[in-house]
């Protein structure tokens, strides 16, 4: 049996409110990202740089917690959340490239699987089919990588644990980027799905 209209009615609007407190970290996270490239540059500033990416990284599944915690899961957080994780690690990583703490083809190997996604998921808005939504895997490996990339930059750092901090960078980018493209992969046929089924529901 269904649930029941009022129910059903109840959760619809629920799922269209923006003013949510998910919604609001969701927010204070992409708002510390210029206050990241602030420190790493104007500052100069490694160490403090990596603290505030790592409290960023180590946040991303609050919103989320939050949200189906306490019946709080809207559309505009199914967006806003995975952009702002896409976001983040975009500009965690050029800045630390361009700061020169992380390996340049960890940093291509993470950008080229972020603008695949990214320009999956535009291709399909455009195309009219449903949003896929963000993967356990892809969630995975987007915290390795939000993981492993304040530890590059601690590693470059002025931090008495330096070195311990590049043994741990390792250890979370590559299953980072391996879980990354395995995640990649699954999506393709979820891609798929989402254009046959615009075909499907399109008029004749």
């Amino acid at each position: 049996m269904g649930a029941p209209p009022g129910r059903e009615v109840r959760r619809r609007t629920g799922e269209d409110r923006i003013l949510t407190v998910p919604n609001l970290i969701t927010t204070v996270r992409l708002l510390a990202i210029p206050v990241f490239v602030w420190l790493l540059f104007a500052r100069d500033n490694r160490a403090a740089a990596a603290v505030l990416l790592a409290v960023l990284g180590a946040t991303d599944w609050v919103d989320g917690f939050v949200a189906r915690r306490y019946d709080q899961v809207t559309e505009v957080g199914k967006i806003l959340d995975p952009v702002a994780d896409r976001l983040l690690l975009a500009v965690a990583v050029v800045s630390i490239l361009i700061d020169g703490s992380v390996p340049l083809f960890v940093a291509v190997a993470a950008l080229v699987r972020e603008s695949v996604v990214a320009l999956a998921a535009v291709g399909l808005a455009a195309l009219g089919a449903r949003r896929i939504d963000v993967t356990l895997v892809g969630k995975a490996g987007t915290f390795c990588l939000l993981t492993s990339f304040p530890l590059f930059l601690a590693a470059a750092s002025t931090f008495s644990w330096a070195e311990g901090a590049e043994v741990a960078a390792w250890a979370f980018v590559v299953p980072g980027l391996v879980l990354g493209y395995v995640s990649l992969a699954g999506y393709l046929p979820l891609a798929r799905k989402a254009l046959a089924e615009r075909e499907v529901g399109s008029p004749s």
